[in-house]
């Protein structure tokens, strides 16, 4: 820290340069960090299929994401705030923080800075690989499995990233939290569509054997292969974020303040927002292959051995043992 000790991130009272009350400043901080995740959150699905019980993928959620998020954040802000005096200025940006410790250092800070940033890059991939290019892969093979498979939909998404990546976007960290924050705007609600259709509609029953039928014998063929329903519900739960969003990244743009407090909240606003619309259409416009299916198949846990046994070879705890 030096003499100067930690800054006025640490000391330094709350304030907002719009007049925003804590509470809401606290609630869109929530969300922002919220949307830097969406992504993960609405891929998660991706790998948990891949447990041997499904409280393997709960139980590793709730252990390790809480603890890993919190370390983190706590010590990227006593960092910033231990620097913030010594280099004149708080370096929320991990890039421009390593520079300023090479050129105000000596040869033992450049050597920190170059294994700082090793630890960066090696962290970014970690991250980028698993949570996108993996994640597209599973999609692509799963659209066309004839002729892609997970390894090739990876390669494919990581070359369409680096070729439509907004670099402008990223250029500050201002814009950039406003980018990661516009992500609950859009994914929020395909959140709330997903654990609506799994726990309300679906009632935790999927029939396993049309996941896998590309025409209208499967029951999750809807109408012509997609269920408008969802889309129209992902519409009604985007559009009422969509005003105060683009006055976040446009200040020049006014919007009434309710808007402005409704993009803060937005992935809890959208989420819920499709999680009702979608259930309200399958409710007044319900599906009768999905209707009957749930109402007629075996409870979940049943459900859930059977396909297991039939698809996984793994039997009951009993015939396991035996």
């Amino acid at each position: 820290m030096g003499s100067g000790g930690f800054g006025s991130t640490i000391s330094g009272s709350a304030s907002s340069s719009n007049g925003e009350s804590s509470g809401w400043i606290i609630a869109f901080g929530i969300i922002s960090t919220i949307g830097s995740i969406s992504a993960g959150i609405l891929n998660q699905n991706d790998y948990a299929r891949f447990a041997r019980r499904p409280k393997d993928a709960v139980w590793g959620q709730v252990i390790s994401f809480p603890f890993y998020a919190i370390v983190c954040s706590v010590i990227g802000i006593l960092v910033t705030a231990a620097t913030q005096e010594r280099y004149g200025g708080a370096m929320w940006n991990l890039p421009t923080l390593l520079s300023a410790v090479i050129e105000n250092g000596g040869s033992r800070s450049r050597a920190a800075a170059f294994f700082g940033g090793a630890a960066l890059v090696i962290s970014q991939i970690g991250v980028n690989v698993p949570g996108n290019s993996l994640a597209g892969g599973f999609d692509m093979a799963a659209t066309f499995p004839q002729y892609i498979n997970i390894r090739r939909g990876a390669y494919i998404t990581a070359l369409l990233s680096i070729a439509c990546n907004p670099w402008k976007l990223v250029n500050t960290a201002t814009t950039f939290l406003a980018v990661l924050s516009s992500y609950s705007v859009f994914l929020g609600p395909m959140t709330g569509l997903m654990i609506s259709s799994y726990f309300v509609i679906n009632k935790r029953k999927i029939k396993v054997d049309d996941l896998f039928v590309g025409d209208s014998s499967s029951i999750y063929w809807y109408t012509c292969g997609l269920d408008w329903r969802a889309a129209v519900a992902w519409v009604c739960g985007t559009v009422p974020s969509l005003p105060g969003f683009v006055a976040y990244v446009s200040p020049g743009i006014s919007v009434p303040t309710g808007l402005t407090h409704l993009y803060y909240i937005c992935f809890l606003s959208g989420l819920a927002i499709s999680a009702v619309v979608y259930c309200t259409f399958h409710l007044l416009f319900p599906a009768t292959a999905v209707r009957d299916f749930v109402s007629t198949a075996p409870p979940a846990p049943v459900l859930m051995r059977e396909y297991r046994e039939r698809w996984d070879g793994v039997g009951t705890e009993s015939d396991q043992k035996a």
